[in-house]
């Protein structure tokens, strides 16, 4: 159910991926909410595949939105979006929230391709990614932020990416950008003057007995093994072009 109120919007989307029993992957439940439109896209193989398609501005200042996204044993999803997402500035100065909660049960698969988020100028946003793996589940997970539309400086922005795996800690990265963040974030150590940030988190359960090694991809990302079988990419770039760029080499290797 969607509340609007002084405080903004509240929305939760929800997907449930499970098998049809034909070898493909159906979806008993595909639930729209608010500014998170749904829509069942042409899949591959498998894999039924998802694109959320933004029906309003979202998410502004004071927005709690969520997506939830589970896939049951054997099933196979990708879920996707039409456009950039951009966090804008609502009234009085709220901050705004995006949680994103991701299960995937023994033998599923789970691909998880948004486009970008863009930070504008004057938003607040914090982001939450949690996600909850089978031991034998497949997860690759892209996530990508655009510090300022073009021309303009950033907003405020924190996301935490947390990633269990068979009940044990996979993964769990917080990074902060803007106004108000630790100091040094646009810096030679983190960005260097990059204005697009991102990463690729690929789990497979193969990676237990031959995990890449630790590689350089070109001189904007780097690939790191990570104490479980799962590999993360990650990058920097002046635009989100370039960031892409270095995912999706990435992605076609792995994903």
């Amino acid at each position: 159910m969607t509340a609007l109120a002084p405080a903004g919007v509240e929305a939760t989307a929800r997907i449930t991926a499970v098998p049809d029993g034909l070898g493909g992957t159906r979806l008993p439940v595909l639930e729209s909410d608010g500014p998170l439109a749904l829509r069942r896209t042409r899949g591959a193989g498998a894999y039924a595949r998802v694109t959320v398609v933004g029906a309003m501005s979202a998410p502004l200042g004071g927005d709690r939105l969520a997506i939830e996204a589970g896939v049951r044993d054997g099933a196979a999803l990708t879920v996707d979006s039409a456009a950039a997402t951009v966090a804008l500035p609502g009234r009085g100065g709220r901050p705004a929230r995006y949680d994103v909660r991701l299960t995937a049960g023994a033998g599923a698969c789970l691909r998880w391709l948004p486009e970008p988020l863009i930070s504008a100028r004057g938003s607040d946003l914090r982001m939450t990614t949690r996600v909850e793996l089978a031991a034998c589940a497949r997860l690759v997970l892209r996530e990508e932020q655009v510090l300022g539309r073009y021309g303009e400086e950033t907003g405020t922005l924190t996301t935490r990416l947390t990633v269990h795996r068979a009940g044990r800690p996979l993964l769990d990265q917080e990074l902060a950008y803007g106004p108000g963040a630790p100091g040094g974030w646009d810096g030679a150590a983190v960005l260097g003057g990059n204005r697009a940030a991102g990463q690729l988190l690929v789990v497979r359960p193969e990676f237990e007995h031959s995990p890449p090694e630790t590689a350089l991809l070109g001189d904007n990302g780097v690939l790191t093994p990570l104490a479980g079988p799962a590999v993360l990419v990650t990058a920097v770039a002046a635009d989100a072009l370039g960031l892409r760029r270095v995912l999706d080499r990435a992605l076609r290797t792995f994903g």
